[in-house]
């Protein structure tokens, strides 16, 4: 006979999957999936706020330089990770190439063999999603490694500017012709 947490287990999991396939109105969205990975982000954050804690780091306030330098760096790197042609080696476990995109980008698709590489795919082929990943990791890096951190930000918004030069050194060599 199943005991009353069982049953409680059960009627909380039916109850779970119910609501899910109302959510998702016949459409494929991995919500599973989504529970695991943000499940490791706050895990991740979870940790890190324990280890400094623990170790007395002290929580650095942040200048409108290192603002910026976050948020042209966090870009930068989302992008980099997301869309270059490069880069997509990391990402093919993960997601199918669907078509080139802008100057050296590539369009994918996440797969959907399950849920949680659906999730991953979503994570890694969309630089809006992983910009709460590259900006909190950043942000961590202000609190440990405050120095390292502002020249790998300031790298990546140094690559940020060289990137625009070139768009516009292309556009002004068209405009000449």
């Amino acid at each position: 006979m199943a005991s009353t947490a069982q049953r409680v287990a059960a009627v909380a999991d039916d109850t779970a999957r119910s609501e899910a396939e109302e959510y998702r109105q016949g459409e494929d969205r991995p919500l599973g999936g989504y529970v695991v990975v943000m499940a490791v982000f706050a895990s991740v954050v979870a940790a890190v706020a324990g280890i400094a804690a623990a170790t007395r780091q002290t929580v650095p306030r942040l200048s409108v330089k290192d603002l910026v330098l976050l948020t042209v760096a966090t870009h930068k790197l989302s992008r980099t990770i997301t869309k270059d042609a490069v880069t997509s080696p990391l990402r093919a476990l993960f997601v199918q190439y669907a078509d080139t995109a802008g100057p050296s980008e590539v369009m994918e698709e996440p797969r959907k063999q399950s849920s949680l590489r659906h999730s991953i795919g979503e994570l890694l082929s969309c630089p809006f999603c992983l910009d709460l990943w590259i900006a909190t990791g950043f942000t961590i890096g202000l609190v440990f490694a405050p120095r390292l951190t502002r020249l790998v930000t300031g790298t990546f918004t140094a690559l940020t500017g060289a990137d625009f030069l070139q768009l516009a050194y292309s556009a002004a060599q068209q405009a000449a012709e």
